[in-house]
C-alpha cells in the first residue's frame, strides 16, 4: 500500500502546485487585490512541491514580484509597505538560479528608496552575491554590487573594490578597469555617475536594463538643468529683492525664454522661487546624492 500513497502524494502535490500556477498566471490573489498573501514562503518546499514545475513556478513568482513592485509603488497609500518583494525574488532564484533578469532587475527593485522602493541595498547585496555562486557570468554581478555600492549606499572604497573584483575575471570588458579608478577619484561626482550608466546602456542585453540606464541618465540630465534654472531664479531674486512669480517673469526679464521642459518634456514647476520637476514626470522621484556633488 506504501507505493500507490507514495504516487498519490506525488500527484496531488503536483497537481496543487500546477492549479496554483494556472490561478497566478490569470492574475491570482495579486489582482485587484492588495492582500500580502504568499502561498508558500521556504525555497526549500517549493523546491520540493514544484516537481517538474520548476522553470515555470519561477516565470511566475517573477512576475508576482514585478507585480507587487509595481503596484506597490503605483499605489495611493502613505506608506508602501514593500513586505514580499525579497520573499519572491528568494522563490524566483531558488527555483531558478540562472534567472539572470531576476537577480538584476531585483537588485534594483529592492534598492530604490521610499517611496519608490523598500530601500534595502542589503537585501540586493544578498540577492547578487547568490547569483555570482550561480552564474557563470560573474563579473557582471560583481559590477552590480559595485553598482548597488555607489548609487544607493555611496559606498565608493566597497564600490571600486568590486568594480576591480568584477574586471579581473576572464571574460570581463575593458571599460571595469578604468571605472574602478574613476569611482575612487571621483565617487559621487555627476560624471561618475553618468559614466556608469552609460556603460551600462552601451552593453545591456536587456532592453528594460537598457531603458533603465536611459532613465538614469535623463535624471541626471534633469538635475544639471535644475541647477542652472535655480541660478536662473537666485539671479533674478538678488537683482529684484524676491523670486519671480513664474516663469512668465523671467522671459519678461529677459531671463529665459520659453518654458523649461525636463528630458521627457514634461514642463518643470517653479512655485515660490522653488524649481522642481512636475509631478507627473516620468523621471520621479531624482536621486538624492551621490549625483547632487559636482
Amino acid at each position: 500500500m506504501r507505493w500507490p500513497l507514495l504516487v498519490l502524494l506525488v500527484v496531488l502535490s503536483g497537481g496543487v502546485v500546477a492549479l496554483q500556477a494556472v490561478y497566478e498566471r490569470r492574475g491570482g490573489a495579486l489582482a485587484g487585490s492588495t492582500e500580502q498573501v504568499l502561498y508558500v514562503r521556504s525555497p526549500d518546499a517549493v523546491k520540493r512541491l514544484a516537481l517538474s514545475y520548476d522553470a515555470l513556478l519561477a516565470d511566475i513568482y517573477w512576475i508576482r514580484a514585478v507585480q507587487h513592485f509595481g503596484r506597490t509603488r503605483l499605489s495611493t497609500e502613505p506608506v508602501k509597505q514593500y513586505n514580499l518583494l525579497y520573499s519572491l525574488l528568494d522563490l524566483t532564484t531558488s527555483l531558478d538560479p540562472h534567472f539572470r533578469v531576476a537577480y538584476l532587475f531585483g537588485a534594483i527593485f529592492l534598492s530604490e528608496p521610499a517611496p519608490g522602493g523598500p530601500g534595502r541595498p542589503d537585501l540586493a547585496v544578498a540577492l547578487l552575491q547568490r547569483a555570482l555562486q550561480a552564474s557563470s557570468r560573474q563579473w557582471e554581478f560583481a559590477q552590480a554590487i559595485g553598482f548597488v555600492h555607489y548609487w544607493w549606499r555611496q559606498d565608493y572604497q566597497q564600490a571600486a573594490a568590486w568594480f576591480q573584483r568584477a574586471a579581473d575575471y576572464p571574460d570581463a570588458p575593458e571599460w571595469l578597469v578604468p571605472l574602478a579608478a574613476t569611482t575612487l577619484a571621483q565617487g559621487g561626482s555627476r560624471e561618475s555617475s553618468r559614466m556608469l550608466w552609460q556603460q551600462i546602456a552601451r552593453t545591456a542585453e536587456d532592453d528594460w536594463y537598457r531603458n533603465e540606464a536611459l532613465r538614469r541618465l535623463r535624471q541626471l540630465d534633469a538635475m544639471d538643468q535644475l541647477d542652472r534654472l535655480r541660478a536662473v531664479v537666485e539671479a533674478f531674486r538678488q537683482a529684484r529683492g524676491g523670486p519671480p512669480a513664474d516663469w512668465d517673469d523671467l522671459r519678461r526679464a529677459g531671463d529665459l525664454r520659453g518654458t523649461p521642459v525636463d528630458p521627457t518634456g514634461a514642463p518643470y514647476r517653479l512655485s515660490d522661487g522653488a524649481v522642481s520637476l512636475d509631478s507627473a514626470s516620468p523621471l520621479n522621484p531624482l536621486p538624492a546624492e551621490p549625483a547632487r556633488i559636482r
